[in-house]
């Protein structure tokens, strides 16, 4: 029998790097605490106010948000970018969030009579802020209304956009139905309703859960209600992106995202079968509701991780709790010695990232 021999294996860089804990304790600390640099850009439009943290990462792309309604950056994103695991990703990159025309918080209320971008418009406004900040490419991440402008940006400017986030997107203009049951909804209820019943599944309006609380106290005390009311007009007024896989859609890696119970989730289906299978991926969020960015932002953060890493960024990026989680069973059933179960854990792992974010095929995912 030939004799087995010991092969010793060195990480070039260790999973979890102990001598640069307290480094990285201190950057995660100044993320944390980064309050940003506030930007207010004037545009043919009017004036759109935007958000950055940290500073330009060589040729790595921004990372550019784009809220909801009835959502600043702030109540929108806040959650996902100021969890601790995302601090591993956005201490690699310049983060941009990108507020609606009036919509950040202390907003001054329009005049009567103003006259509020299309959705179409807000998408050249966006074009606008690359533009002042010059910025060469972007990974963009959108929720509901942000979603549908980041799509129609990425449709008009292919180029820049390296990679999409879609949060809840609906890609379809609103069908006489949808308009005539607003219409109705609006005679018995207050605007606010209506937005909470955009944001929110059924099932948390019902439990009335303490983030539906906080959202409706938001709007209702927020000076600026006439400005989000403005923008959920124009959404409500948004055409129909008119994507198709044959012939119009997205050339960008693709990662769409959905509750498994929210409002939205019939709409972000349909839009996956507009997408090409090639560079799309589905992932549905078992028990996160409306705005799984807010709810389930540590499962969000690893399936964003391993979508950047399909496209070539953080190779050697840490595993999370999440990824050692779903490796944990796998190296306990091959540990025949430290070091091989430590190999084959790692292999497991970058086949889970491979499979989340590798353009290989449209899937759905349920985390």
């Amino acid at each position: 029998m030939t004799e087995l021999q010991e092969v010793q294996i060195t990480e070039e860089k260790p999973l979890l790097p102990g001598q640069d804990i307290a480094k990285d304790a201190e950057i995660a600390a100044r993320i944390l605490l980064d309050h940003g640099q506030e930007h207010n850009i004037e545009t043919p439009f009017g004036t759109v106010h935007a958000t950055t943290h940290g500073s330009p990462r060589g040729r790595r792309p921004v990372i550019v948000t784009f809220h909801d309604v009835g959502l600043d950056h702030k109540t929108c994103f806040d959650a996902l970018f100021k969890n601790e695991d995302m601090q591993e990703i956005v201490k690699n990159f310049l983060v941009c969030h990108i507020d609606a025309p009036g919509q950040e918080d202390g907003a001054t209320p329009y005049t009567l009579g103003y006259q509020y971008p299309s959705l179409d418009q807000l998408s050249e406004m966006f074009a606008c802020v690359l533009q002042h900040f010059k910025f060469q490419s972007i990974i963009g991440i959108g929720v509901g209304a942000g979603a549908y402008v980041l799509s129609r940006y990425a449709l008009t400017n292919p180029q820049p956009v390296e990679g999409l986030i879609l949060i809840n997107i609906d890609s379809n203009a609103r069908g006489w139905m949808d308009w005539a049951a607003q219409k109705l909804s609006g005679l018995t209820g207050s605007v606010v309703d209506l937005i909470l019943s955009h944001l929110f599944s059924q099932d948390e309006l019902t439990n009335n859960t303490e983030l539906v609380q906080t959202i409706r106290q938001r709007m209702v005390n927020a000076p600026n209600l006439p400005n989000i009311q403005l923008y959920w007009n124009s959404y409500n007024s948004r055409r129909d992106l008119e994507m198709d896989r044959a012939t119009t859609t997205l050339k960008c890696p693709v990662l769409l995202v959905v509750g498994d119970q929210a409002p939205h989730e019939d709409a972000v289906v349909e839009c996956n079968a507009k997408l090409d299978p090639t560079n799309t991926s589905f992932l549905k969020m078992a028990d996160s509701g409306g705005l799984p960015q807010i709810t389930q932002p540590g499962k969000l953060t690893e399936a964003f991780k391993y979508f950047i890493q399909g496209m070539g960024y953080m190779p050697s990026s840490a595993m999370t709790r999440l990824s050692r989680s779903r490796t944990t069973s796998l190296s306990s059933a091959t540990s025949f010695d430290g070091t091989r179960s430590r190999s084959r854990t790692l292999s497991q792992g970058s086949e889970i990232g491979q499979m989340a974010s590798s353009p290989s095929q449209t899937m759905e995912v349920s985390c």
